[in-house]
C-alpha cells in the first residue's frame, strides 16, 4: 500500500503547551495537501482515584474550547518530556482533589486526537487514597465530587461525560473491576 510522505513541517504558531504546524504531504498520486499538525509538547497523565468505598473522586471545571464546565478525571501536563507519567499523575492527583495515593497503576493509554495531534495521555488507577490538601494553580478553578462507578457509566452511555481520557477511563476500570482483575 503507498502512504502519504511529509515532505515538509513549518511552524505557524508556538504556545504555551502545543505548536501549531502546517504539513506538506505528498499523496501517492503525487497531488500535495496540507494539513494542520499540533504537537503536544510535554506530553499529560491523568488518574481515575477510587475511595476505599469504591466512589470515584471526579473534577468539574470550565473548558474553554467547549464554553461550558465538563466532569473529568483529574489530569495535567508533564514537567518536561523526562518526567514520568506516574510522578505527573500524583501530582495532579494530590493538586486538583487533595489527596495522595497510596498506589498507582497504568489503567489505559489514550492518543486523544489522532486526526492531527500527538498528544498522549497515560491514564492511571489510584487507590489507598489519603487525604491531604488541595494545590491549585493560580489560574485553576475546579470542583471536587464523588460518584459510583454506576453513575459514571450511565453519564459516558448518555453523553454526559465526553471527554476522551475520562470516557476511556471509567470504561477501562468498568471492565478491570467486573472482570476481577483488581489486585
Amino acid at each position: 500500500m503507498e502512504r502519504m510522505k511529509r515532505i515538509d513541517r513549518v511552524l505557524k504558531h508556538k504556545g504555551a503547551i502545543v505548536d501549531f504546524y502546517d504539513d506538506v504531504m505528498e499523496a501517492p498520486s503525487g497531488s500535495v495537501a496540507h494539513w494542520d499538525y499540533i504537537s503536544h509538547r510535554s506530553g499529560a497523565a491523568a488518574v481515575l482515584p477510587v475511595m476505599k468505598d469504591g466512589s470515584i473522586l471526579m473534577v468539574r471545571q470550565y473548558r474553554n474550547a467547549l464554553e461550558r464546565e465538563t466532569l473529568e478525571i483529574p489530569a495535567g501536563a508533564r514537567d518536561n518530556t523526562s518526567e514520568p507519567t506516574v510522578q505527573c499523575a500524583a501530582r495532579e492527583l494530590e493538586e486538583e482533589t487533595g489527596y495522595r495515593a497510596g498506589k498507582l497503576e497504568l489503567l489505559v493509554t489514550v492518543a486523544t486526537t489522532v486526526a492531527f495531534c500527538n498528544e498522549v495521555i497515560e491514564i492511571y488507577l489510584a487507590t489507598g487514597l489519603q487525604k491531604t490538601s488541595q494545590h491549585l494553580d493560580e489560574d485553576e478553578f475546579l470542583e471536587v465530587e464523588r460518584f459510583s462507578l454506576e453513575e459514571l457509566v450511565g453519564m459516558v452511555l448518555n453523553q454526559e461525560i465526553q471527554d476522551s481520557k475520562t470516557v476511556a477511563a471509567i470504561l477501562a476500570y468498568y471492565r478491570k473491576r467486573n472482570e476481577g482483575n483488581m489486585d
